[in-house]
């Protein structure tokens, strides 16, 4: 029995199979960060929004990520050390959030102040749980966590725009890190995985983002309240409720099986992949959907900006084959799979059509109309595997 797992045996005064309540009060500051993030999506739809949207939530994403998944292996933890933990994070977190609008202008240093803040935390929880894991594995912790934070603090220094590429080479830092773990590291790590507490956190914050467009468009609504705007308004409630399906009814219960099946077959890479990398376009598809849904509300007579077109029409599809991709690394056949994504691409690919042609609000009642059929296959679908089973 492994340190870690004697430490475990002892008495841990909380369930790590579930999310604990400060992991879900921590949750709440992300509803702020994203809206902080998406603010130039729903005020000002371009391509430079949306790709700088998708470049500041990377360094966010990433730290989510390695919160989640640092408390995930560590199921000796008490409810008071993960309490500190959660609440150091937070304002951590909070730096971000209010930094987040102008994050590439005057706030800059309170962005990189906000991660370094949040991967010292990290180092710390790393070394006072797995320093005694080997000289490999001290040295992995310094540089992913230790050597990272001190960039970012030294970026709040460097003038623009070298202080966004630090930035950019932490990320690359993280990345390589991740994706050259030694097997050994996965062998000592991966037994502690928690898969029940993993997709209950990662089901939570897809309810935080589809939360987050729910909230956006009722702004949007109230400062601009006709008719027109407030159907625009409901059909958009469609867009995010059906996609809350697609996720909720198949994407969670799909991730708890997958994950446990990747981890008894000690898959450490499709575990990253699952975990780290896809997911992250999963949120991003969702945000960028939300972002055209403003648009539309805002003036559902005009056609839909081009950037928003893009955001609604790529962050379906993004959506919908990140979660195929996703299906195929846990295991799911081919055929079943393509089954349900195929439709969706060519129904998404009408959508696009639809919205070089069609006024904003219309775009929306078609996206609405391509999501339902999407949601219509999925469901036969899935009637039809008792018939397949016999």
């Amino acid at each position: 029995m492994t340190s870690e797992a004697a430490r475990f045996e002892g008495a841990v005064d909380r369930d790590p199979s579930r999310a604990h309540w400060m992991e879900l009060f921590f949750d709440l500051i992300f509803v702020a960060l994203v809206g902080q993030l998406a603010l130039g999506l729903h005020e000002h739809p371009s391509l430079e929004t949306l790709l700088l949207f998708t470049a500041l939530f990377a360094s966010v994403w990433w730290s989510w990520v390695n919160l989640t998944f640092t408390v995930n292996v560590m199921p000796w933890l008490t409810r008071k050390q993960l309490a500190v933990v959660m609440l150091a994070a937070m304002f951590a977190v909070g730096a971000i959030a209010v930094a987040a609008p102008e994050a590439t202008g005057d706030r800059a240093w309170l962005f990189a102040a906000g991660n370094a803040a949040l991967r010292f935390v990290l180092l710390g929880l790393w070394i006072s749980q797995s320093w005694g894991a080997g000289t490999a594995s001290r040295i992995r912790l310094l540089v992913y966590n230790g050597v990272t934070a001190l960039i970012w603090l030294v970026s709040i220094w460097v003038p623009s725009p070298w202080n966004f590429v630090l930035w950019g080479l932490v990320i690359v830092i993280e990345v390589t890190l991740l994706v050259t773990s030694s097997q050994s590291w996965a062998d000592r790590v991966l037994p502690n995985m928690n898969v029940e507490h993993l997709s209950e956190r990662f089901g939570l914050l897809v309810v935080i983002v589809l939360g987050e467009s729910v909230l956006s468009s009722v702004t949007a609504l109230d400062d601009a309240f006709t008719v027109a705007s407030g159907l625009t308004a409901l059909l958009g409630l469609g867009v995010i409720s059906l996609l809350a399906w697609s996720f909720f009814m198949y994407g969670t219960d799909a991730m708890r099986s997958g994950l446990e099946h990747l981890r008894e077959a000690g898959d450490y890479r499709a575990i990253r992949d699952t975990v780290g990398f896809l997911p992250f376009l999963i949120v991003v598809g969702v945000t960028a959907i939300s972002g055209a849904l403003v648009s539309a509300i805002h003036d559902p007579g005009a056609p839909l900006p081009a950037a928003s077109a893009i955001s609604l029409c790529g962050g379906i599809a993004i959506f919908y084959a990140t979660n195929a991709i996703i299906s195929l690394r846990f295991g799911r056949p081919l055929g079943v799979v393509l089954r349900w994504a195929v439709p969706a691409l060519v129904l998404t690919l009408a959508l696009v059509l639809a919205s070089l042609v069609l006024e904003s609000g219309l775009v929306i009642l078609c996206a609405v109309g391509v999501l339902a059929i999407i949601v219509l296959i999925a469901e036969l679908a899935d009637r039809a595997k008792p018939n397949v089973a016999t």
